[in-house]
């Protein structure tokens, strides 16, 4: 009986431990799994912090294309929710940042422009009161660099969100060249088409004069000294075409595609995207092309070597102006007494250009709305005024200046001229 009860026994212990012996096995199974998956999310939190966060960052500014993949995605779900919430507050954030950054650019530019304006009406006074060749030379070239200010401040402005200014009357195409022309530091380079029909519809005169002077500049920095600028006219059946060649190096694959991001008008108003320093030249075109419709490419190698840039602008932009008649043979008259014709001063310098006589003056009868009120017309320079009438190509600042100079000589000696030498006579 004794017996019976001792093998009972050991088989009742021999069981046991074996039950114990699978839930050890299992216990410590268990222990090296979750060991394994702590280390996983160890590992996981720690390239969360490190790498993929930061890859966010760099990805939201545009410093690198993608964020890196989790190590573990098993115990990654939660990250995601983490990554969202960061990319939204990082977003918000540089969102407002790029808000405040613009509207402080923006007011700076807002305030550099009216003292611009400013500067240029005593350029204007000061051109109507000197007569030396001398002065008028030298106020030409700072007529010249403050039309430069203005440009840069103006498309600044633009990319800030401004509009890009005063409203002008409808310009033919050889006007609007030659404004844009008027605007860069090697105006003399480039070659202005003749006098063209087709002419640009006044909500988008300023725009593509500040998109033309972009590209010229553009051309005529990046070309040898020694070259020019060509612009021609290409018509087309929905529009025309502005073509601007240049023979400077051109640009590779990698200039072509960021160009065409920025001139498609989709890369937005991000001033921190623009480099140091800023190239503002292609988003300002992009934000203006976009917002007045017209397309800007700089895809086609030019003739010469270097770019061909085409600004097209539709039909709904264009009209047409009519061709001056040609000027007939002044008849004999009693001469009047002489007059001076003031200049009036303008908010924007032009390119130095030869001076003109005035023409006859025209009937002093305010154009009009359609709702009978007066309209406000763009004062021009005396400058500007000679410059749309100068035979091309432009002449340089010296010959202008002395043509100026003779011209105001004259008009003052007209004035000084007693009543009696006219005929008159005193009641």
């Amino acid at each position: 009986m004794a017996l019976w009860v001792a093998v009972a026994f050991a088989l009742v212990t021999v069981v046991l431990l074996v039950r114990q012996h699978g839930i050890t096995n299992r216990l410590r199974a268990r222990t090296t799994e979750l060991e394994g998956v702590l280390h996983a999310r160890v590992q996981e939190e720690a390239h969360l912090v490190t790498t993929r966060l930061p890859a966010l960052a760099a990805a939201a500014d545009h410093r690198q294309d993608e964020v890196p993949p989790p190590l573990h995605p098993s115990v990654a779900g939660a990250h995601q929710v983490v990554l969202e919430l960061f990319a939204e507050s990082m977003g918000q954030a540089k969102d407002r940042g790029e808000q405040s950054a613009r509207t402080a650019v923006k007011s700076m530019m807002r305030a550099v422009q009216s003292l611009a304006n400013e500067q240029q009406m005593a350029i204007s006074t000061m051109q109507v009161e000197h007569d030396s060749p001398a002065v008028l030379a030298g106020l030409l070239n700072i007529d010249h660099m403050n039309s430069q200010l203005g440009r840069r401040a103006q498309a600044t402005a633009v990319l800030c969100g401004s509009w890009p200014g005063q409203q002008r009357s409808a310009s033919s195409l050889t006007d609007v060249v030659r404004g844009a022309t008027s605007r860069i530091r090697d105006y003399l380079r480039v070659q202005v088409p003749a006098q063209a029909e087709m002419a640009v519809v006044s909500r988008a005169v300023e725009p593509i004069v500040l998109t033309v002077a972009e590209l010229l500049d553009n051309g005529a920095r990046h070309s040898p000294p020694n070259t020019s600028v060509e612009v021609n006219f290409q018509q087309a059946h929905n529009g025309l075409a502005i073509v601007i060649d240049d023979a400077g190096v051109g640009m590779n694959t990698d200039e072509l595609r960021h160009a065409a991001e920025l001139l498609s008008g989709q890369a937005g108003q991000d001033i921190n995207r623009l480099g140091d320093p800023p190239q503002v030249g292609f988003a300002v075109i992009g934000l203006l092309a976009a917002r007045y419709g017209f397309s800007v490419s700089v895809d086609t190698r030019s003739p010469y070597g270097g770019v061909r840039a085409v600004v097209f602008l539709p039909t709904a932009l264009l009209t047409r102006v009519s061709t001056p008649a040609p000027h007939q043979a002044p008849v004999a008259q009693p001469a009047p007494r002489p007059t001076v014709v003031p200049y009036p001063s303008s908010p924007e310098p032009s390119v130095p250009a030869p001076a003109v006589s005035p023409e006859p003056a025209k009937s002093t009868e305010p154009e009009r709305t359609a709702g009978g009120l007066p309209k406000r017309r763009r004062r021009e320079s005396p400058v500007e005024l000679a410059a749309q009438t100068a035979p091309l190509p432009i002449r340089p600042v010296g010959r202008t200046a002395s043509g100026l100079g003779a011209w105001q000589r004259g008009t003052r000696s007209g004035r000084a001229v007693p009543p009696a030498a006219e005929g008159s006579t005193q009641e």
